[in-house]
């Protein structure tokens, strides 16, 4: 059973190191182009930690797994969405970001999303049109793709979005 906690200052360089093992599984698996040139910084990670965004994920033994950031209202990366549209555009949403687990960690992405549908059952990511683990995440767990949307930097990004089928977040 995976734990999720808040991640604190004093984690950086376990996320870092997690962070760096994504890059390595995205690499061996085809996606040479999503996080590069030192993405995500320590600026950014650190920024993620002190809105309160960070997660950890711990193992059984409380070994870190996996992290992620969970950011919960609107992303203006998601303001416009192109060649689709998003299954709701009208209620709070949380948006996972930056999700990264060890190699050898089983259940990582499973934990991540079930806790943040728990949270806000009203769900967005996007991912690298090269990140096919991740489409097969998302997928999996329920996402369905929305369309594609640009990053701030102009990047191209697939979306995906997973909504409770009940009384709507925040309804």
């Amino acid at each position: 059973m995976i734990q999720i906690r808040l991640s604190t200052p004093a984690d950086l360089p376990v996320l870092m190191d997690l962070y760096d093992s994504g890059r390595r599984i995205m690499r061996s698996s085809g996606n040479l182009y999503q996080w590069t040139k030192g993405y995500p910084s320590e600026e950014i990670v650190m920024q993620d930690i002190t809105r309160g965004n960070s997660y950890l994920c711990l193992d059984e033994a409380e070994h870190p797994v996996g992290t992620f950031a969970f950011i919960v209202g609107a992303d203006p990366t998601y303001a416009r969405i192109y060649d689709g549209q998003w299954l709701d555009d009208t209620h709070p949403y949380g948006t996972i970001h930056r999700m990264a687990g060890r190699e050898d960690a089983r259940g990582v992405s499973a934990a991540c999303m079930e806790w943040c549908y728990a949270q806000v059952p009203n769900l967005r990511a996007d991912t690298h049109r090269d990140n096919r683990i991740m489409q097969h995440i998302l997928l999996k767990h329920g996402f369905r793709y929305c369309g594609i949307i640009y990053l701030l930097n102009g990047d191209e990004r697939l979306a995906y979005q997973k909504i409770s089928l009940g009384k709507p977040a925040g309804g």
